[in-house]
Formats: structure tokens, sequence, C-alpha cells
């Protein structure tokens, strides 16, 4: 009988578990979590709907979407990737469906129907589950001794490390010989305070091309924006957030965010547009007459900025606010004053240093009969279910290995 010791409540916890105990069942599992709440990040994804996964089944393009941790993950998700996750899912009772984005959900909308599958197949497979179990310390002397807040120590053979980015998960890591990437915040929103945003929170544009300077480094994404109450956010935003995480850290969120509204439509493609439209709708005023897919509001902030008064007819359009116009709408330029939140996520680049982790395994080089799954590690994705994938993948891969006899 081989004692497996599962450090953390969520995700990868219950994942690499639930994945050892169903390939071998000369084992005995027990998981703890420090608080008292299991699975809080499967509950508050999406919305509370639950973002399982995403619907890319090609590993090669399915690396491309992990701004840290790419080339590890790629021979991982050539062994387990989201379509074995959904399959798993299926085999366990839970529909996924897919959306338009490619991000795919429980078909009940509920992330509790995640949760109770998966408490209920831990249960059905005799995993033991305690909450409010603080681990402390371990030892490591042929056999391994959890330590606990409460005083009680327990022993076992090999330790799944699946804390997420929360501390304690670090602070053990390191006790065993582990070296750190330092860890800091990926996937947020952006503080723009600027006019042109002023009471329009609520508006969404859909595609927006986006370029963040941070120094002299630049990161690029088209996608969705939304605006906000304090700035800019949007799948757009995440993913600049998480790819450009680190250099935005190291310059105390501070850079600047280029934004074409219309990128569909080249810069002398738009210049002839608005020129047809100053003849064509000569009488009417500007701010009532929108030419491009944007919407009213923001278009009348856009011409605002551009210094072209509310009442100001097409057909008296000067070269100089065409030029001001169209510097607007492909190119304006706001500074980001620092990071907000993204409450449905909360990820964080940096963790275990990739290089002591056999990706094979995922068990630790450092540490015998240790092994880690999800966020503890140096991997992040963006926004779109590709975290729990990694979370699915990395555990199912040491649940493989960690529960083998010995």
């Amino acid at each position: 009988m081989v004692k497996i010791v599962v450090i953390g409540g969520g995700a990868a916890g219950f994942w690499g578990a639930i994945a050892c105990a169903e390939a071998y069942s000369q084992t005995r599992i027990t998981i703890l979590e420090a608080s008292g709440q299991l699975l809080s990040k499967v509950r508050i994804s999406g919305g509370g709907r639950c973002n399982v996964t995403h619907a890319c089944f090609e590993p090669s393009e399915l690396v491309g979407n992990y701004p840290r941790g790419s080339k590890a993950l790629r021979g991982a998700f050539s062994r387990f990737q989201p379509q074995d996750t959904v399959q798993w899912f299926r085999a366990h009772g839970v529909s996924l469906k897919t959306e338009a984005d490619g991000r795919m959900f429980p078909k009940t909308n509920d992330s509790e129907t995640i949760i109770a599958c998966l408490q209920r197949t831990a249960q059905n497979l005799g995993i033991q589950v305690r909450t409010g179990m603080s681990v402390t310390h371990i030892k490591h002397e042929g056999q391994f001794t959890v330590g606990c807040k409460s005083g009680e120590k327990l022993r076992c053979d090999r330790i799944l490390l699946a804390t997420g980015s929360h501390p304690l998960g670090y602070r053990l890591a390191q006790q065993l010989g582990h070296t750190l990437v330092s860890p800091v915040p990926s996937l947020f929103t952006f503080k723009i305070k600027d006019p042109r945003l002023q009471g329009l929170a609520g508006i969404a544009v859909d595609p927006v091309q986006l370029r963040l300077t941070v120094n002299d480094q630049k990161f690029d994404q088209q996608g969705p924006l939304l605006v906000t109450h304090w700035g800019l956010s949007g799948p757009a935003v995440l993913k600049l957030s998480a790819w450009g995480a680190r250099a935005f850290h190291q310059h105390r969120y501070q850079g600047e965010l280029t934004v074409n509204w219309v990128p569909h439509s080249s810069y002398e493609d738009l210049r002839q547009q608005l020129g047809q439209t100053r003849t064509a709708v000569a009488k009417r005023a500007i701010a009532n007459h929108c030419p491009v897919d944007l919407p009213q509001r923001l278009w009348q902030k856009l011409i605002a900025a551009a210094g072209i008064s509310p009442q100001q007819r097409w057909a008296d359009l000067s070269k100089t606010h065409l030029r001001s116009l169209l510097q607007e709408l492909t190119q304006g330029k706001f500074h980001v004053l620092g990071k907000g939140v993204f409450k449905d996520e909360f990820v964080t680049c940096g963790g275990v240093d990739l290089k002591q982790i056999n990706f094979k395994t995922m068990e630790s080089r450092c540490c015998p009969g240790l092994y880690f799954a999800g966020e503890v590690i140096d991997i992040d994705g963006i926004t779109g279910g590709f975290n729990f994938q990694n979370a699915w993948t990395t555990a199912w891969l040491a649940a493989q290995a960690m529960g083998q006899p010995e």
C-alpha cells in the first residue's frame, strides 16, 4: 500500500488524487486543505460557471497560450490535453459545451456541477479529504513526515504539492531544497484615468488592437476590450497583462497603451472612408454620424479628443482635424497608472523553477518522492481555461508516476 498525501484541496490537488486512485487501487490518498473551503478557484472561475478548459486540441497550438512554461508543457500536452479532460468529465456524467471564443463550460453553466463531480468521485474512490489542515513543515527521511499546525503528524511515501500560488506552498518547496522564480501577479486589468474613457463604463468594443509599451519592451494583443470605472479590461487587456507581467512588475505597473479601435481597416482605407463620409453626409454633425463600427458615445469622446466640436459638420472637417481623428481611431495613447484586479481569476506567474522538475513524471529533481502540479510551479496561462488545463495535465502526469508500487 502506497501512502500519498496531497497538499492543497484545489483543482490540481483533487485531480491528482482522483487520477492516482483510478490508476492504482493499492494507494491510500489523503488531501489536506488549510482553509475550510475546497475547490475555491473552481467555484469562482468564469463568473461562477467554471471555465474548465479550452477547445484547442493541438498541443503545438495549445502551448502558445502560456506566457511561461510553454516549452515544458509541449510534451505534457501530448499525453494529456483538453480532449482528455472533456472525455474524463463525460465519463463521469458531466457534459461540457464550447462557446464561440473556444472556452469550455459545463452545460449547466454552474461551477457547482464540477465541484460536485470531483468531490463525489473522490469519495467513491475512498480518498480522505481533510479541511482546516495547515501544513507547517515537511521532513524527508526515507519516508515523509508532514507536520500540521494542529500538532498532528502524517507519514507517507509520496507527496503531491498542489497549493496554487499560496505562499505556504512556496515555503514548503524551499524547505525541501527548491528555488523559486519570484512570484508576481498575472491576469489583471489596467488602471487608466483619461477623459476619453470617463462615463463610458460598460462599453465593449470587439475587436481592438492593443500595444503595451513598458520601458523598451512591446507587447501586442487583439481581441475584445471593456471600458470600466477604473480603466480598461476585457480579454485583450488580460492577455496583455499576462504576457507583460514581469516587465510590468519591474516598472511598477506603469506603461503606455496604444489602442487601434478599428483594426480591420488600414490607415489609408480609413482615411478614404472618412473622406467619402465628408462628401456623402456633408451637412450632418460629425458627432451624430459615426461611419465606423464603434459605440456612439465612444465616437463622440474620440472626436472631442481630436479637437472637433460637437456641432461641427462633416463638410467643415479640416485636414488637421482629419489627421487628429485618424490618430485617435488608430493610435490612441493611454497612460497606464497601475493594475486593477480580475475578479474571476487570481493567477500568478512564478513559482518552483521548472528545471527542478522532471516533466515526464512531475517529480522533483531535488527531493525524490515529491511531486508538483498546477500553479505552484512557474507556469501560467492567459485567460480562457488554460490555467485549469495546466492543473489537469500536470496533476494527471504526477498521478501516473506517484502511485506506482515501489
